[in-house]
């Protein structure tokens, strides 16, 4: 293990200004998104969308800091023959790559999950270590259902797992992403997100504490602390700042570089107003830089632009620029809903 080297990667992820594309789709997940605009998920399909976001010049190179690709995506070349990592690579951007195997249903635990995908996992680091990754991604999902779940058991489980995994990584020189997502689809209330994040957090950080995770190599993918989307109360822009913030103080580590979070459902404009809020008004009580690591926040607008259709390109590259850009301000504290809607 390299640390300096993993440090300097760590850190690039999160530079000002900038964030991570999450372009980790698996084929089900792509499918669905297809799906939505009518387009049939062929591996040329696939291949033409996600070249066309890393082709996008004004993004990749100002906003974005890294992407997230998926075994298939981090194996295939452009139409024209350049291999899609080497048009990240030549935008500035880090390669990086999901390596977990997904969710399932976690035994002696009804409706909680565990992620699975460590048998092997060291090989297959190795090999994306050579396709050039430089940094990995491990999601684990804890849902809110009722006061009995999550159970202690499926945190406990699920963050000795992401331990193992980013352990793994930073033997191959591959920085981890480590991704505890709270849902938000219930009906819980904020106080319950945020009781159950705080505990998810202090769990995980014993857990790659135990088995010496360097904390300067890793960073963390969280959920936002919110109201579920099924609460008839929902928590205000200023409220989710607030209590995100006071909550990583408690649970996250100053060793940590970085904090990139995931949308995890909320509304594009909802994502970016919440991680603002959080820079603009907290910059001076965080000693971890915080930023973004989205997905479908960055990538709704583009993917309903562009249709599956070649001359829609331009279109849905300006729609990506729009939304990396009012990222990047949010990662600055410099975003406002004037500047949403001037463009």
């Amino acid at each position: 293990m390299n640390l300096v080297e993993l440090n300097k990667i760590a850190n690039a992820m999160v530079a000002p200004g900038k964030g991570i594309l999450a372009a980790d789709e698996s084929s089900g997940t792509i499918k669905k998104r297809f799906d939505s605009i009518n387009v049939e998920s062929t591996e040329d399909a696939r291949r033409d969308y996600r070249e066309m976001l890393f082709r996008t010049t004004e993004a990749m190179e100002n906003h974005i800091s890294g992407v997230i690709l998926f075994d298939e995506t981090i194996r295939q070349k452009a139409e024209d023959g350049t291999p899609l990592v080497k048009l990240i690579q030549d935008a500035g951007a880090i390669p990086g790559i999901k390596v977990d195997k997904g969710a399932q249903d976690l035994a002696g635990a009804p409706g909680e999950k565990i992620t699975e995908g460590l048998d092997g996992l060291r090989a297959r680091l190795n090999e994306y270590y050579e396709l050039g990754a430089r940094f990995a991604k491990w999601r684990a999902v804890i849902d809110i259902a009722g006061n009995e779940i999550p159970s202690g058991y499926c945190i406990s489980t699920n963050a000795h797992a992401l331990a193992r995994y980013a352990a793994l990584c930073q033997e191959a020189n591959i920085v981890p992403i480590v991704e505890p997502e709270v849902l938000m689809d219930g009906d819980h209330d904020i106080d319950r997100c945020y009781e159950v994040t705080e505990f998810t957090l202090k769990t995980l950080f014993d857990e790659l504490y135990a088995q010496d995770v360097a904390l300067e190599g890793t960073i963390l993918k969280p959920n936002m602390v919110i109201s579920g989307k099924k609460c008839p109360e929902q928590a205000s822009v200023a409220e989710v700042a607030e209590m995100t913030v006071r909550c990583f103080r408690q649970a996250v580590p100053a060793a940590l570089p970085g904090i990139v979070f995931l949308s995890g459902g909320q509304s594009d404009v909802e994502a970016t107003a919440h991680l603002n809020a959080m820079n603009e008004q907290f910059a001076d009580q965080m000693p971890w830089a915080l930023s973004f690591s989205y997905g479908r926040a960055l990538q709704a607008a583009p993917l309903k632009a562009w249709g599956g259709k070649a001359e829609n390109v331009p279109a849905a590259q300006a729609a990506f620029n729009h939304r990396a850009k009012m990222n990047g301000l949010a990662q600055l504290g410099e975003w406002s809903d004037g500047l949403e809607n001037a463009s």
